[in-house]
């Protein structure tokens, strides 16, 4: 019996010999697939964001007045820095990227306040705007390591509210496109218009709902290619931008003139950028679940660190402020491929294209009604998304639905009465005149109301790390 110990001592060490021989196998996140199939992989994600990437651009810049062939230049810009985003987000650099296969790309959160800042500035915005953007990234880079704190503050019940209020913002824009774009036109609303709209929608929706894998996931562009082909003996279709494109260009730094800082456009995008921070938060977490590799506080950081470090450094190229795709997320839980250099070569795709002006320039080809019949299912479905995030928001606690109630209802505002703040002061018509950033405060203010300051006793809700309200024990 004396000798026990020693025996177990000796397999110990036996077996800690045997673990250091048997090197470990990569996690699937780290793991490099061949050529062929990297490629291919990569192609996938970028197929299923390219139409969310270029359509920020494609809103701002007639909103703001820019021609055709420089919003066909922002476009490109938006590809390039896309894709420098996502690869400092799966690549990593020091204590920056997530190092998952997380998809970076323009944000639509930021539209509905752009357009706000460009409103009666015309071209004169982008400057402004840019520098919005610029000071919004920094912030978000010194606040990524805090942000973890204020998490509960941003439960389900705002972030939910937010995003559904970016869908519906965005859907206007959709049903604009829709009439045929430009209100002094006399074809404007005409039946042409609306039908070709009605076709494209259906065109989607049936191709959505016949197609699988890899086509049924780039069905909003085959419905695009469906809709201009439709549309051509129509006489629809203008190939002048596409003519006029290079096949190789870089995104000249500060194109559209040095970045300038006004006060109001940087307070609204600085809350743009929180709500980019919450969204990519959740969907760190909800990637780490899916790849097997739970997201840590390292990682969280890291993730918001690439986010805000790549939507400071997009202005430069002339692109808007980055966040993570969603969409992407749901790709990677349908195909099983879990390895970030996958999304790493969707990057460096993105980046070709950018550097591609005929590439960016194919989607001014896209009649603008064919548009606004794909945008009403894009636009759509990211109030889905917001509306999904409702569903876990505890409503049946505390305050919650009345929170969403208010929240939305202000938030509305902008969209159904455009001229409801016209006497008030014009620096404040930045963040007054974008539905999403007036929604959000109000979220964000009466959540801290009802479910953290002076909480009722045995019925107030009291939040937790993961944003859903827990009710507070009566004593």
């Amino acid at each position: 019996m004396a000798q026990a110990p020693r025996f177990r001592k000796d397999a110990a060490s036996a077996s800690a010999a045997v673990a250091v021989a048997v090197p470990r196998e990569k996690h699937p996140v780290d793991e490099t697939l061949p050529p062929l199939k990297m490629f291919t992989s990569g192609l996938q994600h970028v197929a299923a964001m390219y139409a969310g990437v270029v359509a920020p651009p494609m809103i701002v810049g007639p909103a703001v007045g820019l021609s055709a062939r420089d919003t066909a230049f922002l476009m490109g810009a938006s590809l390039f820095t896309a894709g420098l985003a996502t690869l400092l987000q799966t690549l990593g650099v020091w204590r920056i990227g997530a190092k998952l296969p997380f998809v970076n790309g323009v944000s639509f959160a930021g539209v509905t306040p752009m357009i706000a800042i460009g409103k009666d500035r015309g071209a004169d915005a982008i400057p402004i705007i840019f520098g919005a953007i610029i000071v919004a990234g920094l912030l978000g880079f010194l606040a990524a390591p805090y942000f973890g704190k204020l998490v509960r503050f941003f439960p389900p019940v705002v972030t939910g509210t937010v995003i559904t209020l970016i869908g519906i913002s965005l859907l206007p824009v959709a049903f604009n496109w829709s009439q045929g774009g430009n209100r002094t036109a006399t074809d404007y609303g005409s039946v042409q218009n609306i039908g070709m709209a009605a076709g494209t929608l259906l065109a989607v929706l049936l191709l959505r709902r016949l197609l699988r894998g890899f086509l049924q996931q780039i069905s909003i562009l085959l419905g695009l290619v469906v809709g201009t082909l439709a549309a051509v003996p129509l006489g629809m279709v203008d190939t002048d931008a596409l003519r006029t494109a290079g096949l190789v260009g870089f995104p000249t730094p500060f194109h559209f003139g040095a970045p300038q800082f006004q006060v109001a456009a940087i307070v609204s995008m600085c809350i743009v950028m929180l709500v980019c921070m919450t969204e990519s938060t959740a969907d760190i977490l909800a990637l780490g679940r899916i790849v097997d590799r739970p997201a840590d506080a390292r990682t969280i950081e890291g993730g918001l660190r690439a986010d805000a470090l790549g939507s400071a450094l997009s202005p430069l190229f002339n692109g808007f402020m980055c966040s993570a795709f969603a969409q992407n997320i749901g790709l990677v839980a349908m195909t099983k491929v879990r390895s970030r250099f996958v999304v790493a070569a969707g990057g460096g795709i993105l980046i070709l294209l950018g550097l591609c002006p005929a590439a960016a320039s194919v989607i001014g080809v896209v009649p603008l009604p064919v548009l606004g019949g794909a945008g009403i299912v894009l636009f759509g479905s990211v109030a889905a998304s917001g509306i999904q995030t409702l569903a876990g928001a505890a409503m049946e606690r505390g305050e919650n639905a009345l929170i969403v109630a208010a929240s939305v209802g202000v938030g509305l505002i902008p969209i159904a009465a455009p001229d409801f703040y016209h006497a008030f002061p014009k620096d404040l018509l930045v963040v007054l005149d974008s539905g999403i950033s007036t929604g959000c405060v109000a979220a964000i203010l009466l959540n801290l109301a009802f479910n953290h300051l002076g909480a009722r006793r045995g019925t107030a809700a009291a939040a937790t790390a993961d944003g859903r309200a827990e009710p507070v024990p009566a004593h």
